[in-house]
């Protein structure tokens, strides 16, 4: 394996105890939902699972700091500049209307750079992983999982292109640019969150594009869909994700072959 093989083993030992905390709670008849401050839904769902890994990482990863996207930041005690990221259910507004789509994004950085990355979303039955210099896998858990790779691509005219909302996309400027592409490619679709990442990785479909997201959001991210044989950048063409607590980054991730025409056609911004 590589050296980040007991790094892995332990980011599936805490999916497996969110997905046990959150798969309890999905469309259960009396589960609890707030607004935070951004009016972004939080559900007792999101901050157990938190609560939860953040024991587990103590217990396990003393020295190694963390940032959940409930409970903020817990700083690193050891020289190593290891942090862990999670965002214990990505898609809580489909949790809590009872889509499946929805998941746990677990990471590992070492210093700004994501090199371990685990999704696990225990309601499609499948979870995805990768690590530097490891690969990136698939499958239903650590034991079954299979490699993943992304497309072969070369043309939009034969892309599946997935986008987030297309309000995001109009605030950013950038919104006759994306439905440019949605018209020149093959097909084009709405999956949401860390799913269209993750089909990118596996080949099913092309070119996942987002205007805003958090750290929490994108860094498990990273390791599947570089590892798969991708490419993830923000619209400058920069490396994701920025390393911030705070920062919020845009997310364009593609095949490879087709990542400088998607950046150079969302470059233009939308004429006023």
């Amino acid at each position: 394996m590589t050296g980040y093989a007991d790094d892995i083993a332990l980011a599936h030992r805490l999916a497996d105890a969110a997905d046990a905390i959150s798969t309890a709670r999905f469309r259960a008849l009396d589960l609890r939902v707030e607004a935070k401050p951004d009016l972004t839904p939080v559900s007792d769902a999101d901050t157990a699972v938190e609560r939860e890994i953040r024991a587990l990482l103590v217990a396990e990863r003393p020295g190694d700091g963390l940032l959940g996207e409930e409970y903020g930041e817990q700083p690193a005690v050891g020289p190593a500049g290891r942090r862990w990221v999670v965002d214990p259910i990505d898609g809580t507004k489909n949790f809590v209307r009872g889509v499946p789509v929805w998941a746990t994004l677990i990471a590992l950085l070492e210093g700004d750079r994501p090199v371990v990355g685990l999704v696990s979303a225990p309601a499609l039955g499948r979870r995805w992983w990768g690590a530097c210099g490891a690969g990136a896998y698939a499958g239903p858990d650590a034991a079954s999982g299979e490699p993943i790779r992304v497309s072969a691509v070369r043309d939009l005219a034969d892309a599946s292109f997935c986008y987030s909302s297309l309000t995001g996309w109009e605030q950013a400027g950038r919104l006759d640019a994306v439905l440019q592409i949605m018209r020149d490619s093959w097909r084009s679709r709405a999956y949401g969150d860390f799913y269209g990442y993750m089909l990118l990785a596996e080949g099913a479909l092309d070119v996942m594009v987002e205007p805003e997201l958090s750290l929490w959001d994108i860094a498990a991210l990273v390791p599947v869909v570089t590892e798969a044989g991708g490419t993830l950048t923000d619209l400058a063409g920069r490396p994701a994700p920025a390393g911030e607590a705070g920062a919020e980054s845009s997310a364009v991730a593609t095949n490879g072959r087709l990542h400088p025409e998607v950046l150079a056609r969302l470059a233009q911004p939308t004429a006023r």
